[in-house]
């Protein structure tokens, strides 16, 4: 750790921010488990961490015919939603692919039935095929007739990585419920190891040094442990207090953002800060230090 008032020995200098989703997927078994993954130790960010599934918006998560699969909201309402003038739809179009490729589950409803995505072998050969880069997220839902329902998607974090990071992200998290009797696996590429857990259980290994958690996972697990069920939770996602807009009220977390929860009264709220203000590792070492 660099001592308190030297000089950096090089210029601070910002890689290229790109976006990103994650889902925080919830399921009652019988109280509130969330899905979690170990990224391997090979990743250049987070190497180790336990983590959500999600990562970064591709290109084509945003074209027409993807927006065309979306049920529930359409490209102006989810940006609207984000407090962005554009791009909220595909924010949430890679939470859904990023979830399925690498934890196994589909956020799909057959088009004629409405019922959730069979998840079924070819179901699986599809994830093999698009994490082998040889399959399009597209295809697969116009091949299956698959829709995304957008209102399963509830806003719920946005967070920026801090300067000094290897790499740097523009997060928007999202939580929803996972399919019934779906438990997930991870990739075994990515991901080395996944497990549905109790927040407080994750945060209590975490305090044991037993699981690295990065920031704004352990705040979001932080936000979930004060909830028994997930029906309890969603119901106050979905009753979060909004703007004309659709912009929720948040409360500000660190170097992130965070819908306001019951359990935040008497914090101080406002409306999404976009874009969120730059953080250095260097400025939070030097106040770490000096304090």
């Amino acid at each position: 750790m660099r001592a308190v008032g030297a000089e950096p020995s090089a210029p601070l200098v910002a890689p290229t921010t790109r976006d990103a989703a994650t889902v925080i997927l919830v399921s009652d078994r019988p109280d509130l488990h969330v899905l979690m993954l170990e990224r391997t130790r090979r990743a250049v960010f987070g190497p180790g961490a336990t983590v959500f599934p999600g990562g970064a918006v591709d290109p084509d998560d945003g074209a027409a015919g993807l927006a065309e699969r979306v049920i529930g909201t359409d490209v102006a309402g989810a940006s609207a939603a984000q407090g962005i003038a554009r791009g909220g739809l595909a924010f949430r179009v890679a939470a859904v692919r990023e979830c399925f490729e690498e934890a196994g589950i589909l956020l799909a409803r057959e088009a004629a039935s409405s019922r959730p995505a069979e998840h079924d072998e070819a179901l699986a050969t599809a994830r093999a095929e698009l994490n082998a880069g040889t399959a399009a997220f597209g295809d697969l839902l116009v091949t299956r007739d698959l829709l995304l329902d957008a209102r399963e998607l509830r806003v719920f974090a946005h967070w920026l990585t801090p300067l000094g990071a290897p790499r740097r992200y523009n997060t928007w998290f999202f939580v929803a419920p996972a399919p019934e009797g779906e438990d997930g696996t991870h990739d075994d590429n990515e991901l080395v190891a996944s497990a549905w857990v109790r927040p407080v259980d994750a945060l209590a290994q975490h305090a044991r040094d037993h699981i690295d958690l990065i920031f704004p996972t352990e705040m979001s697990l932080r936000a979930l442990s004060h909830y028994t069920h997930s029906r309890e939770l969603l119901a106050d996602l979905d009753a979060v207090r909004r703007d004309a807009a659709g912009r929720p009220e948040v409360v500000s977390e660190g170097t992130g953002e965070r819908v306001a929860l019951p359990q935040d009264v008497g914090r101080p709220t406002t409306s999404w800060t976009i874009p969120l203000p730059d953080i250095s590792f260097r400025l939070s070492e030097r106040r770490e230090v000096s304090s």
